[in-house]
């Protein structure tokens, strides 16, 4: 495969593990919240994510480093469009005086 493809795809992927990674990471959050054992919504999402993430970084660096830094460039910048994505949909001056007006 030519190392500029490979280089490409390793990014794409990593890009979806850090989708994956921190999408969950967002569901499980909303998800936890509600729930009776928060704890074990976060303890096996934790585990969940990271062993299918590590999985997909050992498969498709393939023992080369190159491949690894792409994809793991590729999860940084998914972490950054998912925490972009996730924001709250109310301004922190909105939510300070919802808060003031609490009993």
């Amino acid at each position: 495969m030519n190392e500029g493809l490979g280089l490409a795809f390793a990014l794409v992927a990593g890009a979806l593990l850090g989708g994956f990674f921190f999408g969950g990471l967002w569901w499980t959050v909303r998800k936890a919240v509600s729930s009776r054992q928060p704890a074990l919504w976060f303890l096996g999402s934790m585990l969940l994510r990271t062993g299918i993430v590590l999985s997909g970084f050992y498969f498709v660096s393939g023992g080369d480093w190159k491949r690894l830094l792409a994809s793991l460039l590729g999860f940084i910048i998914a972490r950054l469009v998912v925490t972009r994505l996730a924001r709250p949909t109310q301004l922190p001056g909105q939510l300070a005086r919802k808060a003031g007006h609490a009993p």
